[in-house]
């Protein structure tokens, strides 16, 4: 179990991803009566938060599935991400770090097949819910550098959603504005201006599983 420290200021600290799914929920109901909603969930933790937000709209709930790329040696720092389809390299750090295309390549095919493994496992016998003309909501527990939440818009955009909405509970105020440029709108319920990781603004972040994932697309969470 991983405890956080309380953030400097009157920034909120949510007890765990469920507290922060009803928060983020309250958020966003009453926003989109008139449009057809599917909220996309990034596995694992964002799930947890989804729920909530998927019963407030009373809207499917379905995955997206990006993943990082990590750089030699430190598989921690993203030197971009990939969804279904897409690629988002952050070139500057690439070759700052002097990463090669070959490495690239060779990560973003072992990554790939953790991607397809992943849909497979979460989507079981169940089809993915169709996304042409409606508004995806992608939710995750939170946002830091942006760039699986980035390949997660674009992938959610490229499936012919009318508009790609991005919420959490939390991320830098940096990254919202990068992400603006990806989406039609952004929800967080906290923009610090000092942040270092997501884990820091939940007092419990325990590790999800893939059963509790399954769970909540099963509609059992």
């Amino acid at each position: 179990m991983t405890r956080a420290p309380t953030p400097p200021g009157d920034l909120r600290v949510f007890d765990d991803r469920e507290e922060a799914g009803e928060v983020l929920a309250a958020m966003l109901a009453g926003r989109f009566e008139r449009e057809r909603v599917v909220v996309l969930a990034i596995p694992r933790g964002g799930v947890v938060v989804a729920v909530a937000v998927a019963r407030a709209l009373d809207a499917p709930l379905d995955v997206v599935i990006p993943h990082k790329l990590g750089a030699p040696g430190n598989p921690e720092l993203a030197i971009g991400a990939i969804a279904p389809g897409v690629r988002v390299l952050d070139d500057r750090l690439i070759r700052a770090l002097g990463v090669t295309n070959v490495y690239v390549q060779q990560e973003v095919e072992v990554q790939e097949a953790e991607i397809e493994r992943r849909t497979r496992l979460y989507r079981e016998d169940r089809a993915a819910q169709t996304l042409e003309g409606a508004t995806a909501i992608v939710v995750d527990d939170g946002v830091a550098t942006g760039a699986t939440a980035i390949a997660a818009l674009r992938w959610a955009r490229g499936q012919g959603a009318a508009r790609v909405v991005f919420a959490a509970p939390v991320g830098p105020a940096a990254t919202v504005r990068q992400l603006a440029r990806e989406c039609d709108d952004v929800v967080l319920v906290e923009t610090p201006r000092a942040f270092s990781a997501v884990g820091e603004w939940y007092r419990r972040f325990d590790q999800v599983t893939d059963a509790q994932v399954l769970a909540a697309l099963r509609g059992k969470a």
